[in-house]
């Protein structure tokens, strides 16, 4: 009898007939996919799946390559483990993958200083592990024995991780007789991950790779030094806490920690808020204080924290959010696919928000607008004014955009980055990125305050990292300074309002293969309840009890 592949490509289907098994790598080359060196992985019945994984029985299949944002996950992955196999062979070590920034990795090498001598080796090790077109296989271990194997491979880390987790078997990678983790698919061979750099760094170094927009060609490298401080602040923090991987927080959770670490991480925020404060007093001509991030990085109460942290030094601060100037929602653009593209400087109402801050910069009242998410329409707000010692302070994602407040002289204005800059490292070669991070938090406000669904959210997601890093992103590096909104105890309690979200999300679902992943995630965290986050906190401006909300 046999069975039928159906292949989706966008908006056309095409049925391959088998009489035996079929591997992904087969049906590729079945199929009139195009660009099929792109492919990374396939979706069989909307899980994403290795290459490797075999059909037997009818199915729908789709095909995941690098212009997608699981292909380009799989891509990094894929290339972390082909570097963390020539950081073996060459200097006899594992690398550490600390943090993400500008499409690179920032990386060290565990317990060794790295020289320049050993990254032009790993990287020339790298390009001969990819010029042999090495199989990478997917191996389905018991529990026991993939951690026997973590532990005589060094990672011991990750051996302790799986402990915790409890899944049995577990999915591993091997590769030239050395296994990964990595929590989900990767590339089948070697070969399908040709483009990357590394370029030395000390301590460590970057490992580069291509970005969605350009799938091919490594992005122009660009080291902002102050997000280097902010990461070598974190790293210092950290070891202080005693707090290197995900297993290192399960053990604080287990021995009764949490509250401590919900304390410390606020009082953490709280001391960095302090700075910034101390900062702008020393400029004595700041009239406007501006605070820029992509969505879900706590602006809202990163501003109002600071206008407390500027009211104990004798100011007094307004602040005004951009949110409210957001258009109607039948003007709002749409992107090319059709989607509203709320990202987008358009989608504000710009012309009146430089009216409104001339004016109050100027001395005059006005009256802010007040927008509704859940109806999309806009209604007369508070009026506000501003005295000779009054500071402005806007925040919004475009609030660094030069097309507002482009007439105020550069004197008269701090600004400030908000993002969750550092993620969580899971194991050695493994993090929740901050991208991840902001999706958590957006999924649980959006459900909450705006009553969407979570694949509501989920579905828009693409559009709004695309939006970030076109409108928002570039105007990190012209920030006075950075404010690291992560929390090392924010996954865990967000894990708690996100789990039951995801797992209802059914198997029909376009959205459910990417469900299946952030939960794959969630099951190597542990949970805190939210009782003891502090109603100040920015997780507040998630989950709900803010003493901020109005």
């Amino acid at each position: 009898m046999g069975f039928y592949v159906s292949i989706s490509n966008g908006q056309t289907t095409e049925k391959i007939h088998a009489d035996t098994p079929l591997m992904g790598h087969e049906v590729l080359s079945l199929s009139g996919f195009k660009d099929k060196d792109r492919a990374m992985a396939w979706r069989v019945n909307h899980i994403l799946r290795p290459l490797g994984w075999v059909v037997d029985e009818d199915c729908e299949v789709e095909f995941v390559d690098t212009t997608t944002f699981e292909g380009v996950e799989i891509y990094r992955n894929t290339l972390t483990f082909v570097l963390a196999l020539a950081c073996r062979k060459t200097v006899g070590g594992d690398i550490v993958v600390r943090y993400s920034m500008n499409s690179s990795y920032y990386c060290e090498i565990e317990n060794m200083e790295v020289t320049e001598e050993d990254v032009y080796l790993m990287y020339d090790e790298m390009k001969r592990l990819v010029s042999l077109s090495l199989p990478v296989q997917m191996a389905t271990l018991p529990l026991d024995k993939a951690r026997r194997i973590s532990e005589r491979q060094g990672n011991s880390d990750r051996a302790n991780l799986m402990r915790w987790v409890g899944t049995d078997p577990i999915t591993m990678y091997r590769c030239a007789g050395i296994y990964g983790y990595f929590g989900g698919p990767l590339a089948a061979t070697t070969n399908r991950v040709p483009a990357f750099d590394l370029n030395y760094h000390p301590p460590g170094f970057l490992l580069r790779f291509p970005s969605i927009t350009d799938p091919d060609e490594l992005p122009p490298l660009n080291v902002i030094p102050k997000l280097m401080d902010v990461f070598r602040e974190y790293s210092k923090w950290l070891n202080v806490l005693g707090l290197s991987t995900m297993n290192s927080l399960h053990e604080r959770v287990a021995a009764g920690k949490s509250l401590d670490l919900i304390l410390i991480s606020e009082a953490f925020h709280g001391e960095a808020l302090s700075r910034i404060a101390n900062e702008i007093m020393e400029r004595k001509n700041v009239r406007l204080v501006c605070l820029a991030g992509p969505s879900s990085s706590g602006k809202t109460t990163t501003s109002k924290r600071l206008a407390i942290q500027l009211q104990v030094r004798g100011k007094h601060p307004v602040a005004l959010a951009l949110d409210d100037y957001y258009l109607e929602r039948k003007y709002t653009p749409r992107d090319e696919n059709g989607n509203y593209d709320f990202e987008a400087l358009e989608a504000l109402d710009v012309n009146l928000i430089n009216e409104h801050l001339n004016a109050l910069l100027n001395g005059e009242e006005v009256q802010i607008p007040k927008y509704d998410f859940a109806t999309g329409s806009r209604k007369p707000g508070k009026r506000i004014k501003l005295t000779a010692d009054d500071i402005l302070i806007i925040e919004g994602i475009h609030g660094l955009n030069d097309e507002l407040m482009g007439n105020i002289p550069g004197d008269r204005k701090y600004r400030v980055f908000i993002s969750p800059l550092t993620g969580t490292n899971l194991d050695s070669h493994n993090r929740i990125g901050t991208t991840d991070t902001r999706l958590f938090r957006r999924m649980v406000r959006d459900y909450r305050a705006r009553g969407h669904s979570p694949e509501h959210t989920l579905r828009m997601w693409p559009a709004v990292i695309k939006g970030s890093h076109k409108h928002i992103f570039p105007y990190e590096a012209g920030a006075d300074t950075l404010f690291n909104s992560s929390l090392v105890y924010e996954i865990p309690v967000l894990k708690g309002y996100v789990e039951p979200m995801l797992r209802a999300i059914p198997e029909t679902s376009k959205e459910y293969g990417e469900a299946q992943r952030l939960l794959s995630v969630l099951r190597l965290t542990p949970v805190i309840p939210s009782e003891n986050v502090p109603n100040l906190s920015i997780l507040r401006e998630f989950i709900g009890g803010s003493c901020f909300d109005e």
